[in-house]
């Protein structure tokens, strides 16, 4: 079919126009009585209210299929999600933010709308962000074969982030279903669209896009909306492409319950959008058209007011969030190893490196699960598997649709992998979060979203994502290729963090990230990929535990607590105190950050009495501050002398050897440390 076909939709029967209108004044009268809860202190602290968005918001519901499509409503979005299948009580109970809520239970701004069993998706108030999101969801539609198209919604203003853009290019460059709704009412809040864009119609910033159709219509018109509507959906699905709609709306309100907009608007322009108001406009329509009489009408908003009566009586009711439960959903429980609880083996095999260890690893999980997937930069050219070569060979075996190449968008990268697991829980998707872990702060508005999507959709929702990245120093790398991230990231909940040291407990560590759910990042050690010294034997189907420890060197006078590249530097340092001063030091290799073992940190703690931590990022905001303060909180009785560490410099991480030396740990550094706090 051509593309320039028109696909006319005539939906006018009175039944219809019945629905229709029941559902644009039950969107109105909750919209005009939200503002009237938070006066009255019952919540709805945000709210942003769509009227001047009637049309386009009733279309993009009623064109929403439940059992094939999936929708991310924006925060404006509140008729769209009625429209979709929300109820009057369903948008209350978000509204004053009850634990019966369906979107998040009170754990998510109010006015941020979800049903997820209809596969109305919550999103954040990082305004445009679900872009990736419906992106990944369409990459899944495209690659299972499904009939369906991801819808995404939002205002004009959040179209100039950045990586709405990326969602537009990689939906049309990989050729997506995905339908990009911009609901343009002239303001970012009181930023005038002049100050966002040069052109005057924004959708026109994506026409030079190859794959991509762009439709445009008066969003304040439910016909012209729902032909506009409905006309690009069937276009996405017949031609497999992506589709802008670019609906012209007014907001008739302030942008939210926080913002005047008279201080902005003049009274002409306030009075002015008044009178384009939707719902008053299509009323007008069914009566002058003969479609219903003013008698039917009004019984239609009776019985509105009694739905929404009756939803309110009903919500009021609800139960409030149990503060209690706050550490409920903050991450999934993990897979959890049968045969190695400890992840402890007694494999003699040759030893392998550590990259090969990881290599094998991926292809035997991608084996155990076909619905796994791995993307990132420089992942599928040729015999090229990522810029280390770890995931080499695996277009080969497992083809294009399962490894393949990610444009240099990082945040591309991680919103993609949380849209695409949002479409079937068996998905695993494992990405290169960045060809160099120092590259990786570009998705860092993704990694934080992805982070708190299971406890912001209560439990709802988790990213079954793993997270890998080459990190650290050693290799001469200087800045962007040399940083360690680990102590910044740690501050954030809802990710696990392990970092190995060893190639058997890297295998093991990779193996039961991509088999549990919920967001585990893995930091490779880069210096050790191919280093002999980071070589162990690894069974076939080595699994590590998230939160136990490892112990490579058993003492009794100083506890020395490490990871990563720092391991083997402490292990050596360890045999050297013994050899030389006799000094009897016991080594942690920690494994995995968050969770932390802090059982095995603090009984060799209470059994040596001092302690050293040492890991290759800077001791100042360092991982190691936390654990010195565990420390201090729970050993301090036990303690003979201060908590020390080692680490690098508070400066960046220079590129010649020199200046690298004398930023980074180093055996010498470790072993003068060691020997000062033996001796206090």
């Amino acid at each position: 079919m051509s593309q320039d076909k028109k696909y006319h939709i005539k939906r006018t029967d009175k039944e219809t126009l019945k629905k229709w209108y029941h559902l644009m004044t039950l969107g109105r009268a909750i919209d005009n009585k939200a503002p009237n809860y938070l006066k009255q202190a019952i919540g709805w602290s945000y709210h942003a209210p769509f009227a001047g968005h009637d049309g386009i918001q009733l279309a993009i519901g009623q064109t929403f299929d439940k059992e094939s499509d999936h929708l991310f409503p924006y925060y404006r979005d509140m008729l769209t999600a009625i429209s979709a299948g929300l109820t009057a009580e369903e948008t209350i109970l978000n509204g004053i933010s009850k634990a019966t809520d369906l979107a998040s239970g009170g754990r998510h701004m109010s006015n941020h709308f979800a049903k997820p069993e209809f596969n109305i998706h919550n999103v954040s108030s990082c305004t445009g962000n679900h872009t990736l999101h419906a992106v990944g969801v369409g990459r899944a539609m495209k690659k299972y074969k499904h009939k369906g198209i991801a819808i995404s919604s939002q205002g004009e203003s959040s179209v100039s982030e950045g990586y709405v853009y990326e969602a537009i290019n990689g939906a049309s460059n990989e050729q997506l279903p995905v339908l990009f709704v911009f609901q343009d009412n002239g303001y970012g809040i009181s930023v005038p669209k002049k100050d966002q864009t040069a052109n005057r119609k924004v959708a026109d910033n994506f026409s030079g896009m190859k794959h991509l159709r762009i439709f445009h219509c008066n969003g304040k018109d439910v016909f012209d909306s729902m032909n506009t509507v409905e006309e690009a959906k069937a276009w996405i699905i017949e031609n497999q492409k992506p589709a802008i709609v670019q609906a012209n709306c007014v907001r008739m309100h302030s942008h939210s319950n926080s913002d005047r907009h008279e201080l902005y608007r003049d009274e002409h322009e306030r009075n002015y959008v008044q009178e384009y108001d939707p719902l008053a406009k299509f009323r007008r329509l069914l009566i002058r058209y003969k479609r219903f009489s003013e008698d039917e009408l009004q019984e239609i908003e009776a019985e509105v007011k009694i739905e929404v009566k009756k939803a309110h009586k009903l919500a009021l009711a609800a139960p409030d969030p149990d503060p209690a439960s706050i550490y409920d959903f903050v991450i999934p429980e993990p897979f959890v190893s049968t045969k190695y609880p400890d992840g402890l083996h007694a494999e003699q095999s040759e030893p392998k490196k550590l990259i090969e260890g990881l290599n094998e690893t991926l292809k035997a999980e991608f084996r155990h699960n076909p619905d796994t997937f791995i993307w990132g930069q420089d992942m599928a050219n040729k015999d090229k598997g990522g810029i280390f070569n770890v995931s080499k060979g695996m277009q080969q075996e497992f083809g294009i649709e399962r490894v393949f190449n990610a444009p240099i968008a990082e945040d591309y990268i991680m919103g993609t992998a949380n849209g695409m697991s949002r479409f079937n829980k068996n998905i695993r998707v494992v990405i290169e979060g960045a060809e160099f872990a120092d590259y990786f702060w570009p998705a860092m508005e993704q990694y934080v979203d992805s982070s708190h999507d299971y406890w912001r959709s209560n439990g709802a929702f988790t990213p079954n994502v793993t997270i890998r990245l080459a990190s650290g120093g050693y290799i001469g790398g200087g800045l962007y290729h040399s940083q360690n991230l680990e102590g910044a990231l740690a501050s954030i909940p809802g990710v696990r963090i392990v970092y190995p040291s060893y190639a058997d407990d890297a295998a093991g560590l990779l193996r039961t990230s991509m088999r549990s759910e919920g967001m585990t990042l893995i930091m490779e050690p880069k210096a050790l990929y191919n280093d002999p010294i980071a070589a162990a034997p690894i069974p076939d189907d080595f699994e590590v535990p998230f939160g136990k420890a490892r112990i490579r060197k058993t003492g009794k006078d100083m506890t020395i607590i490490s990871y990563g590249n720092t391991t083997h530097m402490c292990v050596s340092v360890a045999e050297k105190l013994q050899n030389e001063l006799g000094i009897s030091a016991e080594v942690i290799d920690l494994r995995s950050l968050v969770p932390l073992d802090k059982e095995t940190i603090l009984a060799s703690v209470k059994k040596t009495g001092k302690a050293l931590i040492v890991h290759e990022d800077k001791i100042f905001g360092g991982f190691g501050g936390e654990i010195a303060s565990i420390i201090n909180e729970e050993a301090f009785k036990w303690l003979d002398g201060p908590v020390r560490r080692v680490g690098s410099t508070f400066t960046p991480v220079g590129f010649n050897r020199i200046l690298e030396a004398a930023i980074l740990p180093n055996e010498d550094k470790i072993y003068s440390a060691a020997k000062e706090l033996a001796e206090f």
